[in-house]
């Protein structure tokens, strides 16, 4: 299969990813504060490149989300698992305490952080860089040369994070070989998975415009709701998945449980993600989902996760108002990218 030429702007399209990606995913949460903003220096080589190396080979395959989801799970193994380390790590971050161990992996840790990666260190920076070239949804942005070079970056970003990161907060440590061929073997089952197993997407039909990626293409199966129902949804979903799985206010385990009671909410967080996907595709496969249903339920996710910010990460009043003004410079973002996209459909409309 024949993958369709890298398109004239694909260059500043991969760009404004790898720009947004580690914005969305460490800034907006409150990693880093905004007073120590200059730490983004250290995560924008392997997010960016990472979320960018994702979507070329994903888009290469003519893949759809299931194919990005799952390389994003990929993502948070290589980055939380093979260079920080902290999915087995007996001391960083105090997470081992959240919850039971098991197999050697702290499980809260895991269930909060690698669904984190795959939404939002890349699923939400792809959609939102889709949107914002939407002539380019369909197609990779650069050609192989700027694959290789996204993948050396990658690379060299982890060596980055696990020399000065690692080393600093959890001097010492190494994973069990055995724990590090495990996580190597699971990012190769699930990109066999993404780019081979997983059937590519009808090619575009020539001369039409790329329609929203839907989780289906086949016939209704249930309607669309209006789209500030799916910002609702993002909103509460965003803050809810984070507070049951992070411990803050005090809590030394997730949702101030003790004991065995931890995996109560480690249940419902996984039963929120799994019934939100199923709902989100469900309504994207009706045939009445638009950009602007993309729009709400990113920017929903992106104010839900950032009001969790302020709540759980920014110490300081000081930082407290600081990542709320951050928030609503966000949300305005997308606000403004709504109306552009508004636009761009209306031109569209007008033309057939």
């Amino acid at each position: 299969m024949n993958a369709p030429a890298p398109p004239t702007g694909g260059r500043r399209a991969a760009l404004l990813l790898a720009v947004i990606t580690p914005v969305i995913a460490e800034l907006t949460l409150g990693n880093p504060p905004l007073s120590q903003i200059w730490l983004m220096l250290l995560w924008i080589p392997i997010y960016g490149a990472g979320t960018v190396l994702i979507r070329e080979l994903v888009r290469r395959r003519r893949g759809g989300w299931p194919s990005i989801l799952l390389l994003g799970l990929a993502y948070g193994i290589v980055e939380e698992g093979l260079v920080l380390q902290a999915l087995s790590s007996p001391t960083m971050y105090g997470v081992a305490g959240w919850a039971p161990r098991i197999l050697g992996l702290n499980s809260a840790y895991a269930e909060l952080n690698l669904p984190y990666h795959a939404v939002f260190s890349v699923a939400l920076p792809i959609l939102l860089a889709d949107l914002a070239f939407p002539s380019l949804r369909e197609r990779p942005y650069l050609k192989r040369t700027g694959i290789v070079v996204a993948a050396v970056v990658f690379v060299l970003g982890g060596v980055l994070l696990r020399l000065t990161v690692a080393a600093s907060i959890d001097p010492g440590y190494q994973a069990p070989a055995g724990v590090l061929a495990a996580y190597v073997a699971a990012v190769a089952l699930l990109a066999v998975v993404a780019l081979r197993i997983l059937p590519p997407r009808p090619a575009p039909r020539m001369g039409s415009h790329p329609a929203p990626d839907a989780a289906s293409r086949s016939e209704p199966s249930g309607a669309a709701p209006v789209p500030w129902v799916a910002g609702v949804l993002g909103a509460g979903v965003g803050f809810g998945y984070l507070a049951l799985l992070f411990p803050f206010g005090g809590a030394v385990r997730p949702a101030f449980t003790h004991g065995g009671w931890v995996a109560l909410p480690m249940l419902v967080a996984a039963a929120v993600a799994v019934g939100a996907g199923w709902l989100v595709r469900r309504w994207a496969a009706s045939g009445g989902w638009t950009d602007r249903h993309s729009l709400f339920l990113a920017g929903g996710a992106l104010a839900g996760h950032t009001a969790f910010g302020v709540v759980a990460n920014a110490a300081t009043l000081a930082d407290k108002l600081e990542l709320s003004a951050l928030g609503v410079v966000t949300i305005a973002l997308v606000a403004l990218l709504g109306r552009r996209t508004e636009k761009t459909a209306r031109k569209i409309s007008r033309r057939m």
